[in-house]
């Protein structure tokens, strides 16, 4: 098993000094030894031709084009040579049996597995259950029913929009009768008109109970496939509960002490509660799993994308990236247990490097030009922020956030000093009626003087705080935009958000369906620099007091 390392040469890394410590998973600038390994794994891909997996870089490859995230660890062996070990997360043509990549942590396609003969099982009764819906007289019952409830619907509301008009009619003539009858005449006249809405009563309790009957009738008739197919999907539902769990407590991971602990036992003791989808199929789970039974070392790692941008996510293919919080997190914890590990930089703030400027101040509202690095609120691991700055300083007034701007965005934040006015911009923010421009370096020369981006955005539950694009649940985004100027190999935007969502531009600068290019600097959706080139440049909205029209701009400055 201890083949699947790629050893060093001596002369390739002989200036290179061995990290500290290991990488930070989830934040970090690749050590040189990662970016060696990650190279020669890229080589590889380029010229390898037997992975048989259509990866979209190229015209003349058959099958639906599917990007990988693959893994680099560069580890040390009992002898000291140093070397790298490769993954890939998930499976590659529907396979995990690919010589120069370790092996998954658990294979559930080895041959006779537990999980192929439990998957033959359901199958097997999916394909059942397939052949009873698509049963003709099936598929008419359901018709029939849909069609019977709709044309009762109609038949019934006609009948009583007839008969409310029968009985207004009949309100009538009780008026016209009660003027030309004596008192014998009309008990007469009055009797028959009971027995007319008498007789209104029983036609609508006919057509109801008729109605009621034979869409009683159809149900039961379709019930009877129901009673098969019930039993069916439970146990479906049943033995797909079973084979997950099985598939849970074989997943069982190492750490360098040699303990193992399952899946299962992981994820328990997080919010999920239990594994996600795809869970320890991740590239970095394989690779320190590997290392740990073959007795080597970690020293780094690194992620990078390769192929095609899938259509949610930002992935530019050959960027590195970190590991995913959601399924990976939980399990590195486990298993880089007892292991020296970086810092995370995202807590590292130079102090006397973020100096806050008060651009406005009244007694409604404070707007503040944030430097790129400071936070808007205090986080969970750093107090320092516009808020706590602004507490500090405003000493008896309790600073209002009204919005934030990402810790790397500079430019104009408003704080309201007062509940009222708080309130009131608030509102103006919620029924988008605030005006506001940002100015961005994007890292691509664009073609077009400008134009508008309409990508739907929302969370990505499992590797927060990432946003994704999805047409299907994500929420309305739209931005205007326009080329300031255009550099070598850049170019100078402004930005005119029309929504307000969560990394909106920077995701639609990012994503290939918006401007196909990050904003420099970028370290979630790009590429790290010494800051993010996004600055809130403008804003301008309704004074909460005076109700003038207050309008702040302060120059990027860069």
């Amino acid at each position: 098993m201890g083949d699947k390392i790629d050893y060093f040469s001596d002369e390739l890394i002989k200036d290179i000094a061995l990290p500290e410590r290991f990488t930070f998973p989830f934040f970090y600038e690749p050590h040189p030894l990662s970016k060696l390994a990650a190279a020669d794994l890229q080589q590889y891909l380029e010229t390898h031709t037997g992975l048989d997996h259509n990866f979209g870089l190229t015209d003349d490859t058959d099958g639906s084009a599917i990007g990988k995230m693959f893994g680099v660890l560069v580890v040390q062996d009992p002898t000291g040579r140093l070397g790298y070990l490769s993954a890939f997360s998930g499976k590659l043509a529907n396979s995990n049996d690919h010589g120069k990549f370790v092996p998954p942590v658990f294979d559930m396609l080895s041959e006779n597995s537990f999980f192929l003969k439990g998957l033959e099982f359901i199958t097997a009764i999916n394909t059942r259950i397939d052949e009873l819906q698509a049963d003709e007289k099936y598929q008419q019952l359901k018709l029939d029913i849909e069609q019977a409830a709709i044309t009762a619907t109609a038949e019934i509301t006609h009948l009583k929009q007839q008969l409310k008009a029968n009985k207004d009619n009949r309100k009538q003539l009780r008026t016209q009768l009660k003027e030309r009858l004596n008192e014998a005449e009309y008990a007469v006249a009055e009797a028959d008109i009971i027995n007319q809405s008498l007789a209104d009563k029983r036609q609508l309790k006919y057509l109801t109970d008729n109605w009621l009957a034979r869409q009683a009738e159809l149900k039961n008739q379709l019930d009877q496939f129901e009673s098969i197919l019930e039993p069916l999907k439970n146990e479906r539902k049943e033995r797909s509960a079973d084979l997950q769990q099985q598939i849970f407590e074989q997943y069982s991971f190492l750490n360098k002490d040699g303990q193992t602990k399952s899946l299962q036992a992981i994820f328990s003791e997080t919010p999920f509660g239990k594994p996600p989808a795809g869970s320890g199929e991740c590239a970095m789970p394989k690779l320190l799993q590997f290392a740990f039974a073959n007795n080597y070392t970690p020293i780094a790692m690194a992620e990078f994308w390769w192929g095609t941008s899938p259509k949610s996510e930002i992935r530019k293919h050959k960027q590195f990236y970190p590991a995913c919080t959601g399924k990976c997190k939980p399990i590195l914890a486990h298993m880089l247990e007892g292991i020296a590990i970086d810092d995370n930089p995202l807590l590292h703030i130079k102090e006397d490097s973020h100096p806050l400027e008060i651009v406005f101040e009244d007694d409604s509202f404070v707007v503040v030009n944030k430097p790129s690095g400071l936070r808007s609120v205090p986080g969970v691991n750093i107090e320092d922020s516009v808020y706590s700055r602004l507490k500090h300083g405003l000493l008896d007034t309790e600073p209002l956030i009204i919005h934030r701007l990402d810790m790397d965005t500079s430019g104009l934040l408003v704080v309201a000093k007062t509940q009222a006015a708080h309130k009131h911009i608030q509102r103006q923010f919620l029924q988008r009626t605030v005006s506001k421009r940002y100015t961005a370096l994007i890292s691509k020369v664009l073609d077009q003087p400008g134009g508008m981006i309409d990508l739907p955005l929302g969370p990505d539950l499992l590797n927060r705080p990432r946003q994704l694009v999805c047409f299907e649940t994500g929420k309305k985004s739209v931005t205007k935009w326009e080329v300031v100027k255009r550099f070598p190999d850049m170019t100078k935007v402004n930005f005119w958000p029309l929504t307000g969502r969560t990394h909106q531009l920077r995701m639609h600068s990012a994503h290939e369906s918006g401007l196909n290019a990050p904003i420099v600097g970028d370290d979630l959706y790009g590429t790290a620099s010494e800051r993010m080139y996004l600055h809130a440049a403008e804003i301008e909205f309704i004074h909460p007091a005076t109700r003038e029209k207050m309008r702040f701009a302060v120059e990027e400055g860069f």
